[in-house]
């Protein structure tokens, strides 16, 4: 825009071609008419329709030109371009910074005589000439004089419409047999300044007398009646109107007119817009006010004065206010608000016990009673049938407990609940996560909080459960190695830290990098010789992108005892595939991740010692160890029955209370 503006010095050119086509003797250098610097590059025309002797008219022509500037690095520069149907620059801007090595330069040109691509040599002077990398200066006028013969015989309109648009003040010189259309379309404005046409190249330098005047010449807007409204602005021989901000300048080039921006709908106020020339200012309907942005309004919120004495809530509505009680409260009168009773106005369903609280209520029953599943009613308690027990085998019901037993030949593991021919197995275990894009971060975090339900049924530690964990998209990352962490409380943290690596699902490279990498000594896999059973689980939402077949099948050759759990639009044909048989024990899926916690409840990952474990050092039962660890079990067994009666005796007090509170 600052080089649009300087139309006084891109004028200098024109004033420079203008004296050079004079007829008069060289100036010296006390002669030449300083303007200001100016960037100035020729645009000369050397197609085959230029016959030798006129592209030597042209020559001088330019020499000529040359000779009236004061050139210099920090006065004007000047670069040469010739065009037919090809592009070459002969020398840019920074090349030459005295007369005489331009006029050798000039001298050294030769034709290329071929077609007039006039477009493409607009273009290349736009993006190639007039840059900084070629000598182009910052807030110095560009100027381009273009000189042809013919009719240019591509599109030159809108190139040269883009190439004014940049700030580039271009002046058409046609000879012979110019197009004068051609001429307009290539040239600025105004035409009768920017336009010329001589019959030969022997007249081409006669054009410049009538502009010789223009170099040096009178201030036209000091001196002359410009009639301009507003401002007048000089150039070498002319004059344009110019507008104060905020009006623009009308069809007849002199008066001015105020821009109203909100008439014309060029301004982004919410409301009301309040014009001034060229410029705005927005304001709000009543019951609103301007917001910080000084553009929207927002609603005048009442209840932000402090002084509306509600109870609870204040609810802002326009020009005013109301109050509003909680959920389960009523207003008293407009502003006081009470709690409802239900309890006390008997507006209940419940058999036995009712408790009330605001707006609510829930139902309980008496000692020796049960809620039944509809939350009113009540029946005889039987703890097997009425609590979430968990024995895996059979509940026994005591008076206010119970318990739970085994069938013949199995015991009772540790957890009090379920069954089995042995305690917890030591197991080598590599966890698979998917962590593709469909996933979701969202769901992403649940897929950890399973990670971790399945850690908390293992007996983790260096010699006993070891965990690793992999996660996989697009590629395959080890989160940590089986030989990294020996805790629970270790690998759950590590869990958590773990990011989300989204991308696509590459399944078939996650089995081969858990049958290569995760299951060798290096990663902290025990010696195969050992018989640790080796446990894979695969956790999967979709398609892979990648074969499977290979490593799941080799997995499974290789021993590894392999758990496929899938979620939403995991494909069940594939997860069937990379568990191991029996597939009811190994095959999980669920259409919700809201539902892989339940999963994880029923995983059974533990394998008995004596099935599969190979070399493990048997104790003697009387050894001190064996008999510490005995006496451990039996108390942590003896202080969960404790809690459970502890839990009891308290809700039995409860219900005690509220039956004697009742009488």
């Amino acid at each position: 825009m600052m080089r649009m503006k300087m139309s006084a010095l891109c004028g200098f050119v024109l004033t420079t071609l203008l004296v050079l086509a004079s007829a008069r003797p060289k100036a010296g250098p006390e002669q030449k008419c300083k303007s200001g610097p100016v960037d100035l590059v020729f645009l000369i025309d050397s197609s085959r329709s230029v016959r030798p002797h006129e592209f030597e008219t042209m020559r001088k022509f330019m020499i000529d030109i040359l000779s009236t500037l004061d050139i210099g690095l920090n006065a004007t520069r000047v670069g040469v371009v010739q065009y037919s149907s090809q592009v070459r620059s002969e020398f840019s801007l920074k090349t030459h910074p005295g007369l005489d090595a331009m006029v050798k330069g000039i001298n050294e040109i030769i034709p290329l005589a071929q077609g007039t691509m006039t477009g493409l040599a607009i273009k290349y002077v736009m993006n190639s000439a007039f840059i900084d990398e070629e000598g182009d200066r910052p807030k110095v006028p560009n100027v381009a004089v273009i000189v042809t013969d013919g009719r240019p015989q591509d599109r030159v309109a809108e190139v040269a419409a883009e190439a004014r648009g940049k700030g580039i003040e271009i002046y058409a010189v046609g000879v012979a047999r110019a197009d004068m259309a051609s001429l307009r379309a290539m040239a600025s404005p105004p035409f009768e300044d920017h336009v010329f046409l001589v019959e030969s190249f022997d007249l081409i330098h006669q054009f410049g007398l009538q502009f010789q005047d223009k170099l040096c010449g009178v201030d036209l807007c000091l001196e002359s009646e410009h009639s301009c409204e507003h401002i007048c602005e000089s150039s070498p021989g002319s004059f344009h109107c110019l507008c104060l901000p905020g009006y623009t300048l009308r069809e007849d080039g002199k008066t001015c007119a105020a821009i109203d921006l909100c008439a014309e709908e060029r301004h982004d106020c919410e409301q009301i817009c309040v014009t001034s020339p060229g410029s705005f200012t927005c304001d709000c309907n009543k019951g609103f006010k301007l917001d910080e942005d000084k553009k929207s309004c927002t609603m005048i919120d009442y209840c932000s004065f402090g002084n509306h004495s509600c109870d609870h809530e204040c609810e802002g509505v326009l020009n005013g206010y109301f109050c509003r009680c909680h959920q389960g409260y009523r207003l008293l009168d407009a502003k006081r608000c009470e709690a409802i009773d239900l309890c006390a106005e008997e507006k209940h369903n419940c058999e036995q016990i009712c408790f009330s609280a605001p707006g609510v209520f829930t139902c309980d029953c008496n000692e020796g009673f049960k809620l039944n599943e509809d939350k009113k009613t009540c029946t005889h308690m039987d703890l097997c049938s009425s609590v979430q027990h968990g024995c895996e085998h059979q509940c026994v019901s005591t008076p206010g407990s119970f318990y739970c037993v085994c069938p013949e030949g199995q015991l009772l593991q540790e957890d009090g609940q379920s069954c089995g021919s042995c305690k917890s197995a030591n197991i080598d275990l590599v966890l698979l996560i998917d962590g593709s894009k469909s996933v979701r971060p969202q769901n992403f975090e649940l897929v950890k909080k399973f990670v971790n339900q399945v850690v908390d049924s293992l007996d983790v530690s260096a010699q006993g459960t070891r965990v690793g964990l992999v996660q996989y998209s697009s590629r395959v990352r080890t989160e940590f190695p089986l030989n990294r962490h020996h805790t629970a409380d270790e690998i759950k943290a590590a869990v958590m830290k773990v990011d989300y690596m989204e991308k696509g699902t590459m399944t078939g490279l996650a089995l081969k990098h858990m049958l290569e990498t995760s299951f060798s000594e290096a990663e902290g896999a025990r010696p195969a010789d050992r018989n640790i059973p080796r446990v894979g689980l695969v956790f999967t939402d979709g398609r892979s992108q990648d074969d499977i077949t290979e490593f799941a099948k080799k997995a499974k050759e290789a021993g590894i005892t392999m758990y496929a759990v899938g979620v939403g639009k995991a494909v069940e044909d594939e997860l069937r595939e990379i568990a191991s048989e029996p597939l009811e024990k190994h095959f999980y899926y669920t259409t919700d991740f809201s539902a892989i916690s339940t999963i994880a409840e029923n995983l059974k990952l533990n394998v008995c010692p004596a099935e599969s474990q190979g070399k493990i050092e048997v104790k003697d039962p009387c050894a001190c160890e064996s008999l510490v660890e005995f006496q451990q079990a039996t108390m942590s067994s003896l202080e969960q029955l404790t809690s459970k009666l502890s839990a009891m005796t308290a809700r039995l007090e409860q219900l005690e209370n509220q039956l004697l509170s009742r009488k």
